[in-house]
């Protein structure tokens, strides 16, 4: 019971020191590798040509935005 207890705490430090950091400098936490662009991956789907289910979401989104700006205020 002790070294789970120990362990919890351990934990909570943790939690707390990265909140802790988060707070002072307001930074997103965000990796150190760069992602799939350091290894040629330009875009999360590397294919030639999208399928027809996101060329639909390209397509209401792209309605979508038209609509907004058809009915923008100001």
């Amino acid at each position: 019971m002790k070294v789970f207890i120990a362990a919890f705490v351990f934990f909570l430090l943790a939690f707390a020191g990265m909140s802790l950091g988060y707070m002072i400098k307001r930074k997103s936490i965000q990796g150190s590798c760069g992602g799939l662009s350091s290894i040629g991956v330009e875009k999360v789907c590397d294919c030639p040509e999208p399928c027809d289910v996101r060329k639909r979401r390209i397509a209401r989104e792209a309605a979508r935005q038209a609509q907004l700006e058809k009915h923008r205020i100001i």
